[in-house]
């Protein structure tokens, strides 16, 4: 089972090696995933890759996402199971948490959450994030339905990715 989890997570990372720069402005972000007020926001990278699932008990559960996310064509960071995201510019990290409650369904696709960040290394862009929100996804739902105890599937998906840090 690992090695097929590797193995989707690679092609993941292959297939969106080609994304394409995107900035995100605040208008379209909802209420319940805002960030709160002490904080600016620093980056906004276009993320895609798919999210992975395992069906356990009859029904699919997350195992990980894999994505990279891509600024002007060029790849800035891969996003991996904690979540976390490790920028493949400079080497820094964050990892992060869902703020209980701060989620907003999207139709047919993954929600929309706020993550607070949880561990950070490094002195690049993610040294000093305090957030994450993950905003405008398209797919990445899990498949609906029963599964045979085991099965893994990759759903393709994409999301914009806004860091932030303290002001």
């Amino acid at each position: 089972m690992k090695r097929a989890t590797v193995s989707i997570a690679i092609g993941a990372l292959l297939l969106g090696s080609g994304a394409t720069a995107y900035a995100a402005t605040d208008t379209a972000v909802p209420e319940s995933v805002k960030v709160p007020e002490g904080n600016k926001r620093i980056a906004t990278y276009r993320g895609e890759g798919v999210q992975i699932y395992g069906c356990a008990n009859g029904a699919w559960a997350l195992i990980q996402p894999a994505a990279t996310l891509s600024h002007r064509g060029r790849t800035i960071a891969l996003h991996s199971k904690g979540p976390v995201w490790t920028s493949t510019v400079d080497g820094s990290t964050v990892g992060a948490a869902a703020v209980p409650g701060a989620s907003s369904p999207r139709p047919n696709a993954v929600p929309e959450v706020l993550l607070k960040a949880n561990l950070n290394s490094g002195d690049g862009i993610f040294g000093k994030v305090t957030y994450v929100q993950r905003l405008k996804t398209r797919g990445g739902l899990a498949p609906a339905g029963t599964c045979a105890n085991g099965a893994q599937t990759a759903v393709q998906y994409s999301a914009d990715y806004a860091f932030w840090a303290a002001k």
